[in-house]
């Protein structure tokens, strides 16, 4: 744990990771609505929909092109560094080493695709496929771009599997942990 950000100094910055269906962006969500900070969770999803094309044209442009992480990835940063936040994001926990808290959140691949499966619909097999298919363009990206392992986060303050539990209770963990770093604001 990074033991700077405080409202005097350098943000204070929570970087929560992971990789598709295991929780992130609820996650992340629920997290900055209750400790009243900033969300930031820009993605290719958001920027296939700035450009007016889907999510499945971006992962191919961005298989050739690795401006398209670039892009996402900088301006990530850059929103995270412009005050205290919770920024959900595949790489997060890598491109924000002075985070005050890094969480790498974890499932199977059958249960991301479950998750995902739930909330966009399809067959389960197709999904299934596709988040197993991504995963591992991701991983070659991350090292390509970055030279990032995605599959290595021992570094990370937190690690949950979020198999079993819900958003709540992963929110309460994480909060747990965030109460050590910071005093409360009264």
């Amino acid at each position: 744990m990074n033991s700077g950000g405080s409202m005097e100094g350098s943000p204070f910055i929570i970087a929560v990771s992971g990789k598709s269906g295991c929780g992130n962006s609820t996650v992340s969500s629920l997290l900055a609505e209750r400790l009243g900070l900033r969300l930031i969770n820009f993605t290719f999803r958001n920027l296939a929909a700035e450009r007016g094309i889907t999510l499945q044209q971006v992962l191919e442009l961005a298989r050739d092109d690795p401006s398209w992480d670039r892009e996402v990835d900088e301006r990530q940063v850059a929103m995270a560094r412009e005050g205290d936040c919770v920024i959900g994001s595949r790489l997060a926990i890598w491109l924000l080493k002075e985070a005050s808290l890094s969480v790498y959140l974890h499932a199977s691949p059958e249960t991301r695709a479950r998750r995902i499966w739930n909330r966009e619909g399809g067959k389960y097999e197709d999904v299934l496929a596709f988040t197993q298919s991504r995963d591992a363009q991701d991983t070659a990206r991350y090292a390509e771009i970055y030279g990032i392992d995605n599959n290595r986060y021992d570094f990370a303050d937190l690690s949950i599997n979020t198999e079993r539990l819900g958003p709540s209770r992963i929110v309460d963990i994480i909060e747990a942990a965030v109460r050590g770093l910071r005093p409360s604001r009264s």
